[in-house]
């Protein structure tokens, strides 16, 4: 509880414009943003180059923005929430640049010793997800950050109430049906 305290604390500091507090705030949140991005790592296809300490700063530097910048986080849940979208961004990104075919967008990567292909499924299937979610969020924008915070950022469905500062019971609603509008906008 003293950790959560803190941190709320220290995030009232950077939006109070702190510059001292910026500096407090990583190694208190490093250890839980490094398991959200390896998480979210275990998810990608086999040979991606990008590690969860990499995610974890460009997500932080994304965050924070230049010196001056605004923000505004009221919560630990919503600054874990907010990474948690960088972190989306940041790997969408680099599927879609992976795509491009002047980084090799039209080749497949060969093991050389097996002589298997990697497929690139997972990459086409986050760009799937990920355009998905976004006209979901046209359509329904809670049901959408609930999909975000349960599945981009593993919370569980009491801290996305939380994070959201709406009921579990809505949670619930908005995440049943999150998963059967994706289920059949990717199926």
């Amino acid at each position: 509880m003293a950790f959560m305290s803190e941190v709320t604390r220290i995030l009232e500091a950077i939006g109070d414009g702190d510059p001292q507090a910026t500096a407090e705030l990583l190694p208190l949140v490093y250890n839980e943003l490094r398991k959200l991005a390896a998480q979210r790592l275990t998810q990608e296809k086999p040979g991606q180059t990008l590690e969860a300490t990499a995610l974890v700063h460009e997500a932080y530097l994304r965050l924070l923005g230049p010196a001056g910048c605004e923000r505004g986080w009221n919560s630990r849940g919503h600054f874990f929430a907010a990474a948690a979208e960088a972190m989306r961004r940041i790997l969408v990104e680099q599927a879609r640049r992976k795509k491009r075919l002047r980084h090799g967008g039209g080749g497949h990567r060969i093991d050389l010793d097996s002589q298997l292909c990697i497929s690139d499924d997972v990459d086409d299937t986050l760009l799937a997800v990920s355009d998905a979610l976004e006209r979901l969020a046209t359509e329904e924008p809670q049901a959408a950050e609930v999909v975000k915070l349960r599945y981009f950022a593993g919370l569980t469905i009491e801290d996305t109430a939380a994070a959201m500062n709406i009921s579990v019971r809505t949670v619930n609603r908005h995440w049943t049906y999150a998963r059967a509008w994706l289920y059949q906008q990717l199926g």
